[in-house]
């Protein structure tokens, strides 16, 4: 099913394979790497993955005779075996041609010091998450560019009401969306949350606790959107804030989680220097949660948190393909006034983001995004609330009431 769809990352990674010697490609699980790299790949380069266990079994053991033999190779699951990647620095050192390798990782393999060190300067990274809208639709939109353009976004293919609860449900790994039942969905994403704590955790770090690890997700996926507290999230398990932190570290590098960290400028005192927790996708937050279409239909109250988190998800899914550099934080004072999502691009520009799962909104709603104007200055560019709806109404200079599906419009 990966195949069916465009992935918007694609263009980056032929420009990075025509000049750079290797080319990374991060991201979870079943997200489509593996078809991706195959993709790139030209006829001379063979395919290993070490996720096979005699060739990971050889690649640890002798990792310079293992990239010895290779002229050009995709080499898929890379981080089971980090001690690979300084043999593969002296080959591609040796033989500067471009696009002699494609990797890929389960991991954020830029977090090990030993990947960042090995091939920094010679290898360009891509980050390739679930499936957006926009590739499900072949769309890959103009949010971004528009919004860091002070330019209200336009509206895309419209999502709103029942199929809007049905899309945050569905979130965006490739094989979910082949499954019709929401039972087989949630089954399906909690196999695969079993099977990352068996097999990949094992592989990135040392943990004392492994059975505990699905309870604590459970924990961390009733706190989704909420800021981080790793005394209170351990302590139902009797685990310690310190290995918590560490836990839930590990979770980020496996791409289940993401910590928002929050916006503050250094003349304002008054800011909560505290991040956020988020999933990183809404569907498999949901499965952990087991909220289903029928019984947010009976308790929508709940769907705040889910469609935060989709929201999150694309916007991070759209700077992946876009040619801007750009950072997210989430904004928040002491006097509570917040905004969940806070974009940065490299000039410093800002814009703020902040998410309604009702189909209406009021001047209190654009509260926060005030304060981060005020807080700003010229810095600040636009703000909008989206919301379940289809109209775009303007609230004031510079900011906007936005359709969710602006996310994924021209």
């Amino acid at each position: 099913m990966v195949s069916m769809y465009p992935r918007f990352i694609e263009r980056q990674l032929r420009q990075a394979l025509s000049d750079t010697r290797v080319a990374l490609i991060t991201g979870p699980r079943q997200a489509g790497k593996t078809t991706l790299a195959e993709k790139l790949a030209r006829d001379d380069m063979p395919f290993l993955t070490l996720d096979d266990d005699t060739t990971l079994d050889t690649a640890q053991r002798d990792p310079v005779g293992f990239v010895r033999g290779l002229d050009r190779a995709i080499i898929d699951e890379v981080q089971r075996a980090p001690r690979l990647l300084l043999a593969i620095k002296r080959s591609v050192d040796i033989d500067k041609r471009p696009g002699r390798f494609v990797l890929t990782g389960s991991a954020n393999l830029m977090t090990l010091p030993q990947v960042a060190d090995s091939l920094a300067g010679r290898m360009a990274l891509s980050e390739l998450l679930p499936l957006s809208q926009g590739e499900l639709r072949g769309k890959p939109g103009s949010f971004l560019d528009r919004v860091f353009q002070g330019k209200a976004p336009a509206v895309g293919d419209l999502v709103i009401g029942a199929e809007l609860v049905r899309t945050v449900l569905s979130g965006g790994y490739p094989e979910v969306l082949e499954r019709p039942s929401w039972a087989r969905r949630q089954k399906w994403f909690l196999d695969y949350l079993k099977a990352i704590i068996e097999r990949d955790v094992r592989h990135i770090a040392k943990v004392d606790h492994l059975r505990q690890m699905p309870r604590l997700l459970r924990i961390l996926a009733q706190h989704s959107g909420q800021l981080v507290n790793y005394s209170g999230l351990g302590a139902p398990l009797a685990i310690s804030h310190v290995t918590t932190q560490k836990y839930v570290g590990i979770f980020e590098k496996l791409y289940l989680l993401r910590t928002l960290p929050p916006w503050h400028d250094n003349e304002i005192k008054r800011l909560v220097k505290t991040p956020k927790l988020h999933f990183l996708d809404s569907g498999l937050l949901a499965a952990l949660r087991n909220l289903s279409p029928e019984r947010l239909q009976s308790d929508r109250t709940v769907f705040g948190s889910l469609l935060e988190t989709f929201v999150l998800a694309e916007l991070l899914k759209l700077a992946t393909w876009s040619g801007g550099h750009f950072e997210f934080h989430h904004f928040r004072d002491r006097y509570d006034n917040e905004v969940d999502v806070v974009i940065e691009d490299h000039d410093g520009h800002i814009v703020g983001i902040e998410v309604k799962s009702s189909a209406t909104v009021s001047s209190g709603d654009f509260s926060g995004l005030r304060k981060l104007a005020d807080a700003c200055g010229k810095r600040f560019t636009l703000g909008l609330v989206l919301y379940d709806h289809d109209t775009l109404v303007p609230f004031g200079e510079r900011l906007f009431a936005a359709p969710i599906s602006t996310l994924w419009g021209d």
